[in-house]
């Protein structure tokens, strides 16, 4: 059963209007807790949604957290209002990047998973534009810092992105500037599915992505593709999810 609780936090736009993030619906684990992992929903979507689904996988030792991303103007939607991790115009390569709206999703994930307890393994995970604000976090927690520059907090054990895409900004920070950036990045294990009948973000796009994260330095990169799989996830899907993270997490027990 899902435990529900509100989570109110004022997020900046360019604009100056405040965004407020929506609800967090958090699923605790079944057995001993050994990892806990954000899990980001897709564009107009909500927490609740994934920790139904969350909650059924085979995981006993993992605590689930999903959050609701805010309502604000898309571009992509001509403007119209929507749950959404940061705004987006279009899903290309050379697409221009919402700096602000993904630090400050990656801010409010950061802070969530900043009060676990220490000894509690933590993890990200998301789909579509949630994988978008996962990756981002990711290269986030290796450079040690956000876009904007200011100190990320957070340590991240795992990092599990479905039907996604890197964000160009973060293709074009490069991670060899630190030798502690580089190794936090070469360790990070990261799962990447993709559908190849996915006609909302294209599988070349999460395929290049997968390309573009190896060769910034995530060494410890699986990518795992699904033949007839469009913009949704199956139990296949899950399963693999679910196997990946028992090993990456080294999970023991019940």
């Amino acid at each position: 059963m899902s435990l529900k609780s509100s989570s109110l936090v004022s997020a900046s736009k360019a604009s100056g209007a405040a965004l407020e993030f929506g609800r967090t619906h958090v699923v605790r684990p079944k057995g001993k807790h050994q990892a806990t992992i954000v899990w980001l929903h897709g564009l107009g979507d909500n927490g609740a949604s994934w920790s139904q689904l969350l909650e059924t996988l085979p995981l006993p030792n993992i605590k689930w957290i999903c959050p609701t991303a805010p309502v604000r103007p898309v571009s992509v939607f001509g403007g119209f209002p929507s749950t959404a991790w940061f705004d987006v115009a279009d899903l290309s390569e050379d697409a221009p990047d919402d700096i602000e709206g993904m630090d400050a999703s990656a801010a409010h994930v950061a802070k969530l998973l900043s009060a676990e307890p220490t000894d509690i393994k933590l993890g990200l995970g998301g789909f579509s534009m949630g994988s978008a604000t996962a990756f981002y976090s990711a290269t986030c927690s290796a450079h040690g810092r956000y876009g904007n520059g200011n100190p990320y907090p957070v340590i991240l054990s795992a990092v599990v992105g479905l039907s996604g895409w890197l964000p160009c900004s973060s293709l074009k920070n490069k991670i060899e500037g630190s030798a502690q950036a580089a190794e936090r990045a070469a360790s990070m294990p990261i799962l990447l599915c993709h559908g190849k009948g996915d006609e909302v973000v294209l599988y070349k796009l999460g395929e290049r992505s997968a390309e573009a994260l190896t060769s910034n330095g995530f060494q410890n990169l699986t990518f795992k593709s699904y033949d007839s799989l469009a913009h949704y996830t199956i139990p296949e899907e899950m399963n693999d999810v679910s196997n990946w993270l028992k090993t990456s997490l080294e999970l023991e027990g019940e």
